[in-house]
This record gives C-alpha cells, sequence and structure tokens, in this order.
C-alpha cells in the first residue's frame, strides 16, 4: 500500500477539534443506489475514454491509504484521518482527459442531486476516491460505498456517495455554492472560505424586519445578516434560513423556530428560552450565555454547536446529533441526559 499524509495539525479560523466523525448533512444516498453493492460511476465529459466502474473494479485497485485534516464548514476539525481508495489522478490517467478540461464535477447519488466542482488542477493534486475510513468500510451515513475527500478545502467538496465524474471546459458552481451560498474554492485558511457575501440589500433588510408574516421568507437562505435588535412582529420564524448571521442578545423567548437553519450564527447571551427549535439545523452555532431554558432542541444538528455558559435547564434536547466531546461534557455538567446519537463517531 502506498500512504498520502497531508496533516498540520492547527486548527484554521472558527474551528474546534474533535475526535469524532460526525455525520453532516443527508444521511441516505437516493432510492437508485439503496442498495450498495450495485453502485457504479461514470467518468464522462472532455475525456477520449468514457467509462463506467463497478464496485468490484473500483475495489480491486483501491487500496492506498491517504491520511489528512476533516475540516468542516460547521466548525469542527478531526485531525489525522485515514481513508483508504485511490488518487483521482490515476483514475483520469486511464481515462485521458482532453486539453480543453479546466474542471471536474462530480455529482451525488442524492435525492437533492447534490455536486460539486473543483478546479482541474487541484482535483488532479488532492482529490480521491475512498472507501474505508480508519480501516472499516464507508457507512452509508458518511458516503459510502465510495466518496470523494479532497484534503485542503471544507469537506463539503468531499461529495458523498459518488455517481459521476465530468471533465467540463467552463465551471458549474455545487449544489452548496448555489443553494447555501458557500465559498466555491472552499479553503479554510486564506480569510476563512466558508461563505460569499451577504445576500440582502439595506432597503431589503429592512422589509425582512419589518414584516408581518414570515411566509414568503421560508426556506431561502439569508446569509451574514447584522439581526441584533431585531423584535419581530411574530414569533412564527419556523423553516427560516438564517445562516452565519448576527443574533447577539436578541429575546425571542418562546419563538417557534421548527426546521430553521441557523448554522453558524453567533446565539451568544440570546433570551431563547422556551423556544421551539426541533428538526432545525444549529450546526456551528454559538450559543454562549444564551438563556435556553426549557426550549426544545429534539432531532437538531449540533455538530460543532457551542454552548459553553448556556442555561440549559430543563431544555429538551433528544435524538440530537452531531456534538463534539467538549459540548457534549458540558451539556451533561448541567444535567442535560443525551441520547446515544447525540455525537457520532
Amino acid at each position: 500500500m502506498n500512504e498520502g499524509v497531508t496533516s498540520n495539525t492547527h486548527l484554521p479560523p472558527g474551528q474546534i477539534e474533535t475526535k469524532r466523525f460526525p455525520a453532516v448533512g443527508e444521511r441516505v444516498p437516493s432510492a437508485d443506489l439503496s442498495v450498495p453493492s450495485r453502485w457504479e460511476m461514470a467518468i464522462n465529459g472532455l475525456v477520449d475514454t468514457p467509462s463506467v466502474i463497478t464496485l468490484d473494479q473500483f475495489l480491486s485497485g483501491a487500496d492506498q491509504i491517504l491520511t489528512f485534516d476533516i475540516h468542516c464548514v460547521t466548525g469542527w476539525t478531526r485531525f489525522d484521518s485515514s481513508f483508504s481508495g485511490v488518487p483521482l489522478a490515476l483514475l483520469l490517467e486511464e481515462a485521458s482527459v482532453q486539453k480543453d478540461a479546466r474542471f471536474v464535477s462530480f455529482d451525488s447519488y442524492s435525492e437533492r442531486g447534490h455536486h460539486v466542482s473543483l478546479p482541474l488542477e487541484v482535483a488532479m493534486d488532492s482529490s480521491w476516491l475512498v472507501h474505508s475510513f480508519e480501516g472499516d468500510p464507508l457507512t452509508v451515513e458518511h458516503g459510502g460505498p465510495v466518496r470523494v475527500v479532497t484534503p485542503g478545502r471544507y469537506f463539503y467538496k468531499s461529495i458523498k456517495w459518488l455517481k459521476t465524474i465530468s471533465l467540463l471546459a467552463e465551471d458549474r458552481p455545487g449544489w452548496w455554492e448555489v443553494d447555501s451560498s458557500y465559498h466555491n474554492n472552499a479553503d479554510p485558511w486564506p480569510g476563512d472560505q466558508r461563505f460569499t457575501t451577504g445576500s440582502l440589500r439595506p432597503d431589503q433588510l429592512e422589509r425582512f424586519l419589518n414584516a408581518p408574516t414570515y411566509d414568503k421568507y421560508r426556506n431561502r437562505v439569508f446569509l451574514g445578516l447584522d439581526l441584533r435588535g431585531w423584535q419581530p412582529a411574530t414569533l412564527d420564524l419556523r423553516r427560516l434560513y438564517l445562516k452565519n448571521c448576527d443574533l447577539r442578545d436578541v429575546d425571542f423567548r418562546g419563538a417557534d423556530f421548527r426546521e430553521s437553519n441557523l448554522s453558524l450564527s453567533n446565539l451568544v447571551g440570546a433570551n431563547l428560552s422556551g423556544a421551539n427549535f426541533s428538526g432545525s439545523d444549529l450546526e456551528g452555532a454559538d450559543f454562549a450565555g444564551a438563556d435556553l431554558s426549557k426550549a426544545d432542541l429534539t432531532d437538531t444538528a449540533l455538530s460543532a454547536t457551542r454552548f459553553g455558559g448556556a442555561l440549559v435547564s430543563g431544555a429538551d434536547f433528544s435524538r440530537s446529533r452531531g456534538l463534539v466531546e467538549e459540548q457534549e461534557a458540558y451539556l451533561v455538567g448541567q444535567g442535560i441526559r443525551l441520547t446515544t446519537d447525540a455525537g457520532s463517531s
């Protein structure tokens, strides 16, 4: 076996370390991969030799080991993570990439049609196709039987359940970049490239803040908004997607945030007592010093979510998932009972 190592044991800006491997995003593939053993992958686009590779064919030649640091955009880092597979460059050598190719697009067996792209030179230098993690076959929730990993980029560039590799002349921005305004470069180091710029002009933000209801805003992604001092006309805030927003010290006692997305938002010092976050994505959010007493956090995604100093008496964390060790220890120390899925390994 050959081994590649890409690790520097330093945390990028805004990250916290975990020894777990939280499952982030969708946890099962689309119905056409309901039988993992029937996995196959196509290589097409600007190549001289398009092909379709079966799982048996892939596994017969994918015995190299890659060790690198995973940096998830939600805010967690796992150092020295080992995967087994093969460099993408070796597969593309056999496909014979044409000179006009500049980008690689990876499509997923995903219900929502997830795909990501990388410049060809980045993918050839860094991307691998892998089938095992720490010596065991990848679980379905982590992208098994085969996924992409790309060291040096946030993990949304490492797509689960790989279906197609397409060589392109022009970039095709990925699902996360288009749907959630994630940064197309996804480099954790120079300036922390998580997101692109904010998503509302000042006049649009004013209309949002003063809206009598939020029906027309539900299920739309809003990014990087300064919402300090917001006093909504209604506390029916269901299915609002307020990512990377500033909500420090807001008073949302009893608010209904069911099925919302507050990932990477700052809620330090907020009064959220009795609020309902059931079914929400709270990954990377910061609740330090917030009042979450008697709040409902059932079925929430909590990877890299911070709770230090938060009041959590009477809060319900049933079926929450993804907590890193430090934050789990804090909640347990405050008397919170957690289900076994609170953290993933």
